[in-house]
């Protein structure tokens, strides 16, 4: 995969706006980039706990998605196993992390750790699995490594 430079954050306020605007379904669709699904995860489970990420997250992804004219299908939009593998990523960032750093800076931290690239879940999968219908519709089981 080509060396990719993440675009990193400014201030607390950026990440509240993604936050926010997901579960709102109010984020400009051009906003909603790599970077945002990861600043957006972090900021539910630091700053939302009244959000059940584990069980809710699919469906706020789904109907912003919809929202913002996109369709959750075969080949687009919510992917089940690629989210949870960076969930999982967030949390393993967050477990090591200082927790009292601002938020902008631990997401931008995260987004330059290993697990904050875009191609962290190959790591774990074959393309062919992690591209799959099943791996979009269900989680499944990684073929090359167990997560850490």
């Amino acid at each position: 995969m080509t060396e990719y430079r993440p675009r990193t954050f400014r201030s607390d306020a950026e990440i509240e706006h993604i936050g926010e605007g997901l579960l709102a379904r109010t984020l400009p669709r051009d906003e909603w980039t790599h970077e945002a699904h990861l600043a957006s995860t972090t900021y539910l489970l630091t700053r939302r706990p009244d959000v059940e990420i584990d069980t809710q997250l699919p469906g706020i992804i789904r109907r912003y998605n919809e929202s913002v004219g996109g369709v959750n299908d075969d080949t687009q939009g919510y992917h089940e196993t690629i989210t949870r593998v960076f969930l999982h990523g967030v949390r393993l960032f967050l477990s090591e992390a200082d927790a009292k750093e601002p938020l902008h800076e631990l997401v931008n931290e995260l987004l330059l750790s290993p697990m904050g690239r875009r191609d962290w879940p190959l790591r774990f999968y074959s393309p062919a699995l992690l591209f799959s219908v099943e791996a979009r519709r269900n989680f499944v089981p990684p073929d090359v490594a167990a997560l850490p």
